[in-house]
């Protein structure tokens, strides 16, 4: 009988490409400085326009531009530096095409439209969300390993691999081959294993990249000043300022039977601006000042709390609280205080991540009696 061949049936599941977070994060960051940039140079220089009479080149031209060519980069070219190019042209691309939304959500073309700011904060909220379900590491298994591991053969093909690079490559050669999960993916490996740990691969020595020295420069400062106390209580400080500064927010509400100028020089404010120009914005508005107000006696609990190094409670109300003003309070502050809110959104940003860092790195571990 004739040896017929086997019959697999192809593997449509999606693998996740290495380093996807790091890419990820740079569109991030493009896409907030290209916003936050453009609307501080166009406030600058009062708004100029680039055409002539007939004509106005909008900058959603250019972020649609660069975006057609943050696609073609990947379909042209199949070098691993193409994936850094494509994800700040991308991220920069996006926020120069979101900035403009207010235009063509209006039948008045109308750039400043209210709502324009909270929809680009939101559509950015969209992209941390999918950053942070990003960041957790997948479930492991020997063909994901495998594209990781061919993906990473750029180094031999280029001649730049490294000997600190060959054996991580001989380390998740060797993982993947104790897997016996998939013995045709074992025996590939091996003949990789077999390869890369002959006298024929060209090995360079270490070089590191400009990421690489500035990652290697930031973890010498994170062991050299990052400490418990030290963390503990720059971040108890930070979420005590911001507490305060949300609670005042609430001020002009409880100071309605004392005193009323102070709240009705806001609203003439809002109302000249066209922000406060219905009965429902007002509802919204009145929302606001007590979300911030509560957010903010939240956050002051939550400051006492670490600094009476009751540390898991206190971080705990203070990720809450701060992860409600980012996705809640936050949205409606970027429609009452437009992009001039830009900063305090940073701020409570850098905190979040100051807690998650300070759980991740210190609450597992155990407590030193000098902390």
């Amino acid at each position: 009988m004739l040896n017929m061949p086997r019959l697999q049936s192809r593997i449509r599941k999606s693998v996740r490409r290495p380093a996807a977070e790091f890419y990820l994060l740079i569109t991030l960051l493009s896409f907030a400085a290209s916003v936050t940039l453009t609307r501080l140079f166009l406030n600058l220089t009062g708004y100029p326009q680039l055409g002539g009479k007939e004509l106005h080149v909008a900058h959603l031209l250019w972020g649609g531009l660069l975006l057609f060519i943050a696609s073609l980069l990947p379909l042209l070219f199949a070098n691993r530096w193409v994936y850094l190019w494509t994800a700040l042209l991308s991220g920069i691309g996006v926020g120069l095409f979101i900035d403009e939304v207010g235009k063509f959500i209006t039948q008045n073309n109308n750039y400043f439209y209210p709502p324009a700011a909270p929809i680009i904060y939101a559509f950015f909220l969209l992209t941390v969300l999918l950053y942070v379900r990003i960041r957790r590491r997948p479930a492991s298994n020997p063909r994901a390993q495998l594209y990781e591991v061919l993906e990473e053969f750029e180094e031999v093909l280029d001649h730049d691999l490294d000997e600190s690079e060959k054996n991580e490559l001989i380390k998740k050669l060797q993982v993947i081959i104790q897997d016996n999960a998939d013995p045709d993916l074992a025996d590939f490996a091996m003949s990789l294993l077999t390869y890369i740990e002959s006298d024929k691969i060209h090995v360079v020595p270490e070089n590191q990249t400009a990421f690489e020295k500035i990652a290697a420069r930031l973890r010498h400062l994170e062991s050299q000043y990052i400490h418990k106390p030290t963390l503990r209580a720059v971040i108890s400080g930070g979420l005590f300022a911001m507490g305060i500064y949300s609670l005042m927010q609430l001020f002009p509400l409880l100071a309605i039977g004392i005193t009323t100028q102070p709240l009705q020089r806001r609203m003439v404010a809002l109302f000249q601006s066209g922000l406060l120009t219905k009965p429902s914005h007002l509802d919204w508005f009145s929302a606001w000042l007590a979300l911030q107000g509560s957010i903010g006696i939240l956050l002051i609990i939550s400051a006492a709390l670490l600094a009476l190094k009751a540390e898991r409670r206190g971080t705990n109300l203070a990720y809450l609280s701060l992860l409600l003003s980012l996705t809640v309070v936050d949205l409606l502050l970027f429609y009452f205080d437009q992009f001039s809110s830009i900063l305090i959104a940073l701020i409570q940003l850098l905190l979040l991540w100051g807690v998650l860092y300070y759980r991740r790195t210190f609450e597992n571990k155990p407590i030193d009696p000098a902390a």
